[in-house]
């Protein structure tokens, strides 16, 4: 089974779930969540359920013990996007704390499993669709971060960066078909751990998007300090597929730094390369 899931205070996740619903012709099922409805169809003969919580989406901590028989296999979050600059982009990542700090939801230094080919599919839908139809967004990985911290694959799928693009059903219609398309999609991509870069690594992503790459876990460069060979081993483990190689967007992380990350993948044998 998997879960696409929106809070009711998400203006651009519930559009994104509007959208799903009347394209793709989700069913109201015989039963609810929270008392709002719950939403099915069958996707690629895979069972897929549609609801809304009423909850902040990074405050869902324990939203896998509401759904046991069966527990979902994946959970997409279905998510507006906030940023200072107000860019409008469209955008996935994999929750989860790398640091000490959860501010935003979920466990202190636990990361979600990443579904990384979901992921890249719902990227390069993304891309595909905003050049088809010409609109000024920006397509972006960003790097892990917020909760929840889940032991299940799980994925965000966001659309920002203001109230006017979280309005925008053009863009939210991009964002509902390029989940249902990752999920139709059943290829496992080479999948590689990132280090280093910004929030919205623009490397990675140009990776992802022009060669057969997939990014699972993004450790950014502001959060590379509190990241220890512990915290990179569960970025290893803690993904759908197998991690066979560590970008290092070089310039993006600090000199004090360099030495001690390339030590680290030494040490878990894992095959390094330079961006």
């Amino acid at each position: 089974m998997i879960l696409l899931l929106a809070s009711n205070k998400d203006t651009a996740g519930v559009n994104i779930a509007q959208q799903i619903i009347e394209l793709y012709r989700f069913k109201k099922a015989l039963w609810q969540f929270e008392g709002y409805p719950v939403y099915e169809q069958k996707i690629e003969k895979k069972q897929v359920f549609l609801t809304f919580t009423s909850k902040e989406i990074t405050k869902t901590q324990n939203i896998a013990s509401n759904f046991q028989s069966p527990q979902p296999e994946l959970i997409i979050f279905l998510s507006r996007h906030a940023s200072q600059t107000g860019t409008p982009t469209l955008s996935v990542h994999t929750p989860g704390n790398l640091t000490s700090q959860a501010k935003m939801g979920g466990i202190p230094r636990k990361i979600s499993i990443s579904p990384a080919s979901k992921m890249k599919k719902t990227l390069m839908v993304m891309s595909e669709q905003v050049k088809e139809q010409g609109l000024k967004y920006d397509v972006s990985y960003e790097c892990t971060h917020h909760g929840p911290s889940l032991d299940i694959p799980a994925m965000f799928a966001e659309l920002g960066s203001t109230l006017t693009q979280w309005k925008d059903t053009d863009a939210s219609r991009i964002v509902a078909q390029s989940v249902i398309e990752a999920l139709k999609d059943s290829t496992v991509y080479p999948t590689t751990l990132g280090i280093g870069g910004p929030h919205y690594n623009r490397k990675f992503t140009k990776m992802a998007l022009t060669t057969d790459i997939a990014f699972a876990h993004i450790i950014p460069k502001y959060a590379i300090s509190e990241v220890d060979e512990i915290m990179v081993k569960q970025c290893l483990e803690r993904v759908v597929e197998k991690v066979e190689l560590a970008v290092l967007d070089w310039k993006g992380i600090k000199g004090e730094h360099k030495s001690r990350m390339i030590e680290i993948l030494k040490k878990l044998n894992l095959k390094m390369e330079k961006v």
